[in-house]
């Protein structure tokens, strides 16, 4: 149960350093440093907490792909 709860919190981080990218890609709008300050040691947590999840789901793939079920 532990690593589902991991699983899905470093998931829904990531997601929401994608939406971050995609609204900065887009629209040139960086909410992180819009509601937290340009690069407030706060903004400065968030941006590594995304990378540190995002290098974390790394090894979430390596685990689905060993996942496979066998007949």
């Amino acid at each position: 149960m532990g690593n589902k709860l991991i699983d899905g919190i470093a998931l829904t981080i990531a997601i929401i350093g994608a939406v971050n990218w995609g609204l900065i890609g887009f629209f040139d709008f960086n909410l992180v440093a819009t509601v937290f300050g340009s690069m407030t040691w706060l903004s400065r947590i968030i941006y590594a907490l995304v990378g540190v999840c995002g290098l974390y789901l790394i090894c979430f793939y390596m685990r689905l792909g060993s996942s496979t079920s066998e007949a």
